[in-house]
């Protein structure tokens, strides 16, 4: 039965590239700073985005993401650290003027980003792409978001976020009015982490089937939670998505994303040097795991599992009873029956 299922799939899956080459199109973005920084509330010293960011340059990464445009009327800038912002003081304040050929992004949720006053015109901004995210009921907003940005100068792309629970013909119907947009890439996103490379198969040939004819890009954003990040972005890698989230030492919300030295020793693209990352996270990451706690664990298991927004998981992770973890399989067991 293995070998009839392993024949079946390679006459359904188109594969892109082979194992002893490298695909030069792909391109990587690292978002330690905005997706990890979801674990501490964007509370990141300069000396430790510095220090990503020289890495990222060192390593030949292709763009690096800082953090979020969040809105100050619903996120007071008293309650959140820098990265929760992105203002173009404290970008230049790591970056100056980036005379180099790494390229960064913010992150705009839609309904959370006041955009026309708060994203500056791309030639005012060291930034280059702006990422929308949008969940799929704030689809016109985030379409006016695009819009805004693009008319503005960035490079866009958008993440349409929580796709496990989308109803398919909803995605089918998104996907539709998203490519008649100025995006460059369309994220598939794993929120919950609770895809399956059966899922990611799918999915990513629907992306590429729309994208392709619209000449677009597909990108992919992996969660952890099930310790499938890696190994889903691998699969979408071979069947054809070019744009490729990552970050350092894996660290994300909660379970966190596809480690960046995974991607980087899998990809075999000379230019990308492991080395620099490697030294960043010894210096940086190391000694980070003392004072913040992120990766795998058995309630991210659990929500990434039953196909739950990590939130609960995440309480539970900084509460005295964390290591209960019975009592939280029973709790979420309740809530969701």
């Amino acid at each position: 039965m293995a070998k009839a299922k392993d024949s079946t799939r390679k006459e359904t899956l188109t594969l892109k590239g082979n194992w002893v080459t490298y695909r030069p199109e792909i391109r990587v973005l690292d978002c330690t700073i905005r997706d990890g920084g979801l674990m501490n509330n964007h509370y990141f010293k300069d000396e430790f985005v510095r220090s990503v960011y020289e890495a990222c340059v060192e390593s030949g990464v292709d763009y690096m993401e800082f953090g979020y445009k969040a809105s100050k009327k619903i996120y007071p800038p008293d309650k959140s650290g820098p990265w929760k912002y992105c203002n173009e003081e404290d970008l230049r304040r790591i970056v100056g003027d980036n005379d180099t050929s790494l390229k960064l992004a913010a992150m705009a949720d839609a309904e959370r980003t006041d955009f026309h006053t708060d994203i500056l015109p791309c030639d005012e901004s060291v930034l280059d792409v702006i990422r929308v995210a949008t969940y799929i009921h704030q689809i016109p907003t985030a379409l006016e978001m695009v819009h805004d940005a693009v008319e503005k100068g960035y490079e866009v792309t958008l993440n349409l976020m929580a796709v496990s629970i989308v109803p398919e013909h909803e995605l089918n119907d998104a996907i539709g009015v998203i490519m008649d947009t100025g995006i460059s890439t369309l994220y598939l996103v794993d929120s919950f982490g609770a895809f399956y490379s059966e899922q990611i198969q799918q999915l990513v040939q629907k992306y590429l089937s729309a994208a392709e004819p619209a000449g677009k890009e597909v990108g992919v954003h992996c969660h952890n939670n099930q310790q499938l990040a890696y190994a889903n972005t691998i699969e979408a890698i071979i069947l054809g998505a070019n744009r490729i989230d990552a970050t350092f030492s894996g660290l994300g919300r909660g379970a966190g994303n596809c480690p960046l030295e995974l991607l980087l020793g899998f990809l075999h693209n000379p230019r990308y040097n492991l080395r620099a990352v490697l030294k960043c996270i010894e210096e940086q990451f190391v000694p980070l795991q003392k004072e913040l706690e992120w990766g795998f664990s058995i309630p991210y298991m659990l929500t990434g599992q039953l196909n739950q927004h990590p939130r609960p998981a995440l309480a539970h992770m900084t509460s005295e009873n964390k290591n209960n973890i019975t009592d939280f399989f029973d709790s979420i067991m309740q809530e969701i029956s």
